[in-house]
């Protein structure tokens, strides 16, 4: 797919494959055959380099003015990371592989705006390569996130019609076999931009691809419903459907008059959607049915008679085909009659009393396999219920207004589809990553659903400053994402109307602001501080984040599962305190010196990590995107 790339001229190719040999020549032709298939192809040579890929070991800066310190004294749960984003994605793939239940992110959509600030060289909408340029571009980090993720994890991307279809194949070829498919939200009310075919595009998609063993949290279902009038000792029931969508020629077995053994009376099946279960009667010997047959279902009481309705019984053929003309026999309830000119045996009904009204099935409450809903592919926004819809991006806008007054920033997704995606598809204290952070709207949907629920989910937002040389100080990250999630966590207070005061209070929680450091691997033994080192464990080690204490010869850590420490030197003070420590619990022990903790601590329960190996083995490098 080539959509908006221009062929290559022919000064191009000859300039590219002049120097190749005949033989090399057919090799290329050869290869590209066997590598042709269906799907997206973008040029990857035809423009200059992605500024953003580098080979440089990446380490962690912490900000003490920008973060926000946990209040009980604890680590920080929460973190939000200034930088590139291919820089911090490999940095956390090499930290937290395999272990993010949801990746949420709105990345830039591709509309040619020459302050996208992602790209050093910017993108011009003249630019005959400008798809290409977005796709390598979201390629690179693509294929680093989806290892982050979790056997049950998912990632959702916020996408408009324009690009839909391109980003839908790209996360294809990144994530094959894994499309759940997609939710559309409304996104404005519709507007005059029409563009000539008078259409107006007021919705946004949010594409889900997800592992195999994710499922959305869906929406309560509602029992107003069910009831028990009769004292059923089974509890409540309602009435449900008895049909099938199947004609009398799809489903014979199916296709009969249904008799209620109480009163004797006789109902027609509808001959164009029959009954839901076949009787015994119609069942061929031998052949086995899922589902009992009508008559096991009458006696256990599952299906419901009409009662009241009127019953007429015909005297002979010609009474009942007279009934049939002028249309007054049963109907179904759209209307559809029960008894026609053109059915099979339509004498057996001569002479028997015949029901109006249709038999229903007696569905019990206690019979539904899950109290909740799926999902909906559809989020429609409400006011009067927004527990079941969402805002449109006006809502993201205003909201955004009152958090961070006088600053602004364009289009943010309303806060209310953001925290629905996070309770559908994450609980406890599962880990939510957007590497697009923007103005922090996934921070704020975590601490708001958090909140709610009570869960404890972490954030870990990566934003950038998107300096452009027409703002050279801004940053996004520092000034808008942070500042709007601190503030969201502190409280927060604005002028409504004619000049009222609002004060809105404080959903609690922390964050720990870094800012991504690259050292090339040349000078990584030069660079590489105890700060940076000891934060990268925690991550690893999902710990919450401790700052590095000098006074302290063993840094130590907590998580269910036991200790984490950190052994800077191996002195001999620090090692007669490592025994003491690592006698209490399982424990895991980063050190530089393996073989000399390994002779001082041995017993079960104990794992020693050497440094630097445990930083550096799983840290992808530019070939590996």
């Amino acid at each position: 797919m080539r959509s908006g790339l221009e062929k290559p001229s022919q000064a191009d190719a000859a300039q590219r494959y002049d120097g190749l040999s005949r033989d090399e020549l057919l090799r290329l032709l050869l290869r590209r055959d066997r590598e042709r298939r269906l799907g997206l192809v973008w040029e990857r040579e035809r423009f200059g380099p992605d500024r953003g890929v580098n080979d440089d070991f990446v380490v962690f800066d912490y900000e003490p003015d920008v973060s926000v310190v946990p209040a009980d004294g604890g680590p920080f749960r929460h973190l939000i990371i200034e930088g590139e984003n291919y820089d911090a994605l490999r940095a956390l793939r090499a930290t937290l592989a395999g272990r993010v239940r949801c990746i949420l992110i709105d990345p830039p959509y591709n509309t040619g705006a020459r302050d996208w600030s992602y790209d050093d060289d910017r993108i011009d909408p003249n630019d005959a390569y400008r798809q290409s340029k977005w796709l390598e571009w979201l390629w690179r980090r693509l294929v680093i996130a989806r290892d982050l993720l979790a056997s049950d994890g998912v990632l959702m991307a916020c996408i408009d019609d324009d690009n839909r279809a391109r980003l839908e194949l790209l996360l294809d070829q990144v994530m094959p076999g894994r499309r759940v498919g997609s939710l559309v939200w409304k996104s404005r009310i519709g507007g005059n931009d029409t563009r000539g075919a008078f259409l107006s595009r007021d919705h946004e998609h949010v594409l889900i691809y997800a592992g195999p063993h994710f499922a959305f949290g869906g929406r309560a279902k509602s029992f107003a419903m069910y009831a028990n009038p009769d004292g059923d000792l089974r509890g409540p029931w309602r009435k449900s459907d008895l049909t099938s969508p199947k004609t009398r020629h799809q489903r014979p077995n199916s296709y009969y008059p249904l008799r209620d053994p109480a009163t004797g009376v006789w109902y027609p099946c509808n001959p164009d959607r029959v009954w839901a279960y076949a009787s015994r009667a119609t069942i061929p010997p031998g052949r086995r049915t899922r589902s009992p047959p009508i008559e096991d279902l009458i006696a256990d009481r599952r299906i419901i008679f009409p009662q009241g309705e009127r019953i007429e019984v015909y005297s002979d053929l010609s009474a009942l085909l007279a009934a049939i003309d002028r249309g007054d026999v049963p109907t179904s309830g759209t209307g559809v009659p029960l008894l026609r000119r053109d059915q099979p045996r339509l004498e057996f009904f001569v002479g028997k009393p015949i029901g109006w009204g249709t038999p229903a099935y007696r569905r019990y409450q206690s019979d539904l396999r899950t109290t909740n809903q799926p999902l909906s592919s559809w989020i429609k926004p409400t006011e009067e219920d927004p527990e079941r819809g969402v805002g449109r991006t006006e809502e993201g806008s205003r909201l955004l207004k009152q958090i961070i007054q006088g600053r602004s920033f364009d289009y943010p997704k309303p806060l209310s589809l953001f925290r629905e995606l996070v309770r559908q598809a994450t609980s406890e204290d599962d880990i939510v990553l957007d590497f697009f952070a923007g103005s922090g709207t996934t921070a704020h949907a975590v601490l708001a659903a958090n909140a709610e629920d009570g869960a404890q989910r972490r954030f870990i937002l990566v934003g950038d400053t998107e300096r452009t040389p027409n703002a050279p100080i801004r940053n996004i990250s520092r000034d808008i994402a942070a500042d709007r999630v601190a503030k969201v966590i502190a409280g927060y207070g604005f002028t409504r109307g004619r000049g009222d005061k609002v004060e809105v209070e404080g959903l609690g929680g922390d964050f720990a602001y870094l800012r991504c450091r690259r050292i090339p691997w040349t000078d990584v033994a030069y660079e590489l501080d105890q700060f940076s080192v000891w934060l990268l464990i925690q991550i690893a080690a999902e710990t919450g984040l401790r700052l590095y204490d000098e006074d302290l010869l063993v840094q130590r850590a907590e998580r269910p599962s036991g200790l984490v420490l950190y052994v800077p030197s191996d002195t001999p003070e620090a090692l007669a305190e490592l025994s003491a420590l690592a006698v209490e619990r399982p424990a895991v022990i980063y050190t530089w010196t393996p073989s000399r903790i390994a002779g001082v601590v041995q017993r079960p329960g104990l794992a020693i990590e050497a440094l630097p190996d445990a930083l550096f083995r799983d840290f992808p490098r530019a070939s590996e995107t």
